[in-house]
Protein backbone atom coordinates (compact mmCIF):
# COMPACT_ATOMS: atom_id res chain seq x y z
CA UNK A 1 0.00 0.00 0.00
CA UNK A 2 1.22 3.41 -0.95
CA UNK A 3 2.41 6.17 1.69
CA UNK A 4 0.56 8.96 1.62
CA UNK A 5 2.95 12.14 1.44
CA UNK A 6 2.94 14.02 4.75
CA UNK A 7 4.23 17.67 4.56
CA UNK A 8 4.23 19.93 7.99
CA UNK A 9 2.74 23.69 8.39
CA UNK A 10 2.62 26.24 10.64
CA UNK A 11 -0.34 27.72 11.34
CA UNK A 12 -1.62 31.41 13.10
CA UNK A 13 -4.69 31.64 14.84
CA UNK A 14 -5.99 27.98 15.65
CA UNK A 15 -7.51 28.27 19.09
CA UNK A 16 -10.08 24.95 19.93
CA UNK A 17 -11.53 22.60 17.64
CA UNK A 18 -14.14 24.89 15.96
CA UNK A 19 -10.70 26.41 14.33
CA UNK A 20 -9.56 22.55 13.66
CA UNK A 21 -13.04 22.02 11.83
CA UNK A 22 -12.92 24.78 9.69
CA UNK A 23 -9.43 24.11 8.36
CA UNK A 24 -10.38 19.92 7.76
CA UNK A 25 -13.05 21.62 5.92
CA UNK A 26 -11.29 23.98 3.56
CA UNK A 27 -8.52 21.36 2.87
CA UNK A 28 -11.00 18.32 2.20
CA UNK A 29 -12.05 20.42 -1.04
CA UNK A 30 -8.06 20.09 -2.54
CA UNK A 31 -7.27 17.39 -4.63
CA UNK A 32 -4.92 15.26 -3.21
CA UNK A 33 -5.82 15.58 0.04
CA UNK A 34 -5.96 12.53 2.98
CA UNK A 35 -6.46 13.68 6.08
CA UNK A 36 -4.79 16.29 9.00
CA UNK A 37 -3.80 16.24 12.11
CA UNK A 38 -3.52 19.94 14.23
CA UNK A 39 -1.12 20.60 17.10
CA UNK A 40 -2.92 23.97 18.53
CA UNK A 41 -0.49 24.21 21.21
CA UNK A 42 2.39 24.32 18.77
CA UNK A 43 0.52 26.00 15.94
CA UNK A 44 1.06 23.33 13.26
CA UNK A 45 -0.11 21.33 11.21
CA UNK A 46 0.55 17.73 9.30
CA UNK A 47 -1.49 17.44 6.37
CA UNK A 48 -1.70 13.96 4.58
CA UNK A 49 -1.72 13.25 0.83
CA UNK A 50 -0.50 14.45 -2.62
CA UNK A 51 -1.64 18.29 -2.49
CA UNK A 52 0.42 21.27 -3.56
CA UNK A 53 2.14 23.64 -0.90
CA UNK A 54 0.65 26.43 -1.91
CA UNK A 55 -3.01 25.43 -2.34
CA UNK A 56 -2.82 24.38 1.53
CA UNK A 57 -1.30 27.42 2.40
CA UNK A 58 -4.06 29.39 0.53
CA UNK A 59 -6.53 27.26 1.55
CA UNK A 60 -6.03 28.20 5.40
CA UNK A 61 -5.05 31.87 4.73
CA UNK A 62 -8.05 32.12 3.39
CA UNK A 63 -10.54 30.84 6.03
CA UNK A 64 -8.73 32.94 8.58
CA UNK A 65 -5.76 30.39 9.92
CA UNK A 66 -2.67 32.12 7.79
CA UNK A 67 -0.27 29.37 7.01
CA UNK A 68 3.39 28.74 6.00
CA UNK A 69 5.46 25.69 4.66
CA UNK A 70 7.40 24.62 8.26
CA UNK A 71 11.12 24.12 6.62
CA UNK A 72 11.72 22.28 9.74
Amino acid sequence: MEQAIETRYKVSGLKCGGCVAKATEALSKLPGYVGAEFDLKNGTAAVKGGVDSRAVVNALTQVGYPAAADAG
